[in-house]
């Protein structure tokens, strides 16, 4: 494909349009031209349609699904002025698809008194990464497992490690897309990683961490390996999660000890609600990986400690000696719809829904 790169577009914009399907954890996405040399405003680009009988959507007899343009980022395989889209799925008049959990998520933090709060959010992204028919986790034994967890989270060499040149591609590729990555790591299990998006303010992390999905997904592409978010890969290892990290203006302020315990407590009396909303399956995975093992509490329980990788929700030693800053909630998974996430949060710690 290099020989292709630079080739001349004369003056238009190859524009990616993506959208969650209809299992609420998977992207589809199609190219369109834009018959200008530069795209700044999401605003100039046109609404579009898809079949939506194909993404679990629609029935073949009223297939329209359109998508709206809601937020625009670089492109880094293209290049130029060649741009990635996130977008809203539609009905066609206009009302926002009954999978399109981004409409009312922003309808949330657009409330003025969530606005006022400023909550901000960070999320660590955990993946497995597979072989290319997605069948064998990448590098394991034909036959058996590698050696016992251990040495692999954070691991330097090719005993401990597999797939870091992946890793280090999309990272970069983050970057110049324009999406707030903020750090990666080698993770438990071997051939799983995490990375780290945000601080996000708002709708803001919910569209950044989609977009570092398409990322990934494509990237692996190029390295002819499969990437899984789901939570629990492997039986009896290290499951996989998005780890959110949550803050408001009060609690990053001095003294915001007491606004994180009492958003913690709240939090706590609406655990079932949080748990239908942590993985696209209101449970059903996250109940493989939530199981009181491998750094998780049960799904059953709700608690908080101080630098407890086996509680609900983990708060920091180093905001506990600060009295302020933020506090985990361990338990989304990893194929989570971060705007499911991040809108029952502040409905319970901004809102009080």
């Amino acid at each position: 494909m290099a020989k292709f790169d630079d080739m001349d577009q004369n003056g238009k914009v190859l524009a990616y349009y993506m959208w969650i399907d209809g299992s609420g954890q998977f992207l589809r996405g199609k190219t369109r031209t834009i018959d200008q040399a530069e795209v700044t405003n999401v605003d100039d680009l046109p609404e579009w349609n898809f079949d939506g009988s194909s993404t679990e959507q629609a029935t073949g007899d009223n297939s329209d699904v359109y998508i709206k343009p809601v937020k625009i980022f670089k492109d880094p395989f293209r290049g130029g002025n060649n741009i990635l889209v996130m977008c809203e799925c539609r009905c066609p008049d206009g009302s926002p698809h009954p999978t399109n959990r981004r409409a009312e998520c922003n309808k949330l933090m657009e409330m003025q008194e969530c606005k006022e709060q400023k909550p901000w959010f960070g999320i660590e992204q955990e993946y497995t990464l597979f072989d290319a028919n997605g069948k064998h986790p990448l590098n394991w034994p034909e036959n058996g497992f590698p050696r016992p967890q251990g040495p692999y989270y954070c691991g330097v060499g090719a005993n401990n490690v597999n797939g870091r040149c992946l890793v280090e591609a999309h990272y970069k590729a983050c970057l110049y897309a324009g999406v707030k990555i903020a750090g990666s790591n080698a993770e438990v299990m071997p051939s799983q990683w995490e990375y780290q998006v945000g601080p996000c303010e708002g709708i803001e992390m919910g569209d950044h961490l989609w977009v570092s999905r398409y990322i990934l997904y494509r990237m692996a592409e190029e390295f002819g390996i499969s990437v899984s978010i789901d939570p629990k890969p492997i039986p009896g290892w290290n499951g996989a999660g998005c780890h959110t990290n949550i803050s408001t203006l009060a609690m990053r302020q001095p003294g915001g000890m007491k606004h994180i315990i009492l958003a913690i407590k709240q939090m706590g009396d609406k655990h079932d609600e949080h748990i239908q909303e942590y993985d696209p399956t209101h449970g059903q995975d996250n109940a493989r990986r939530l199981t009181g093992l491998h750094e998780t509490a049960s799904i059953h329980v709700f608690n908080y400690g101080v630098a407890d990788r086996g509680a609900s929700i983990r708060i920091p030693q180093q905001c506990e000696k600060d009295r302020c800053g933020y506090f985990e909630d361990r338990r989304p998974a990893s194929n989570c719809d971060p705007y499911a996430v991040t809108g029952r949060i502040v409905k319970t710690i901004c809102l009080g829904i």
